[in-house]
């Protein structure tokens, strides 16, 4: 489902690498027993490679499509450009951990009476969160992209503070990292982005070159 920022950051760098491939939104929650015969750990994105090998975790399917793909490869800088290469790498981590931070304090509330949650482990999170988003707004540069060229970096980056705004924004006051939310907005204008919107049961459109 693209509304998982995992799930996005994958189908936008299949659209960006004009990568073919065949998108089926099915929920987690609503399609268990449909979702369990792909992979019974539920666990979101799965990729079924041509082989019928069932991949998940959004950056082990990455780092396959990385290999049988030269243009999936070519949206992380090489080895050659290790200036490049390392600043993607930071920003990479840093958006990773704020979806995976993201993500738990959303499901805390979604799914966990409000009388159960655990006030500690929730300011944790939160913090870990908070500190994750600051470090990009600092880091991130104030026009054109991470590694010069849009890249995975660039799109893990925007997937992860589309999903912090779109459902967290009434706890998390996104508009307090400036550099990161038009650094956002840039990404989110382009054709890939717009391919693959971050809603509930939507299909990967189309999209010209």
């Amino acid at each position: 489902m693209l509304d998982s920022p995992y799930v996005r950051r994958v189908a936008i760098a299949l659209i960006m690498a004009k990568t073919p491939f065949i998108h089926r939104p099915i929920s987690l929650f609503r399609h268990i027993d449909q979702f369990s015969k792909v992979n019974p750990l539920l666990k979101a994105p799965t990729l079924v490679t041509d082989d019928g090998v069932a991949l998940m975790d959004s950056s082990v399917i990455l780092d396959y499509l990385a290999g049988v793909d030269p243009r999936i490869a070519a949206l992380a800088p090489s080895t050659a450009r290790e200036p490049q290469r390392l600043a993607a790498l930071r920003a990479t981590a840093l958006a990773l951990t704020v979806m995976e931070k993201a993500v738990q304090r959303h499901y805390e509330r979604m799914l966990r009476p409000a009388e159960k949650e655990h006030g500690p482990w929730v300011d944790r999170v939160m913090g870990q969160l908070t500190a994750g988003l600051s470090a990009l707004d600092v880091e991130l540069p104030g026009s054109g992209w991470i590694a010069s060229e849009l890249g995975l970096a660039d799109i893990t980056t925007a997937c992860a503070f589309g999903f912090t705004h779109s459902l967290l924004a009434d706890i998390v006051n996104t508009g307090g990292y400036p550099n990161l939310a038009s650094f956002s907005a840039r990404a989110e204008a382009l054709s890939a982005f717009r391919a693959a919107p971050a809603v509930d049961g939507a299909t990967v459109s189309t999209i010209g070159d």
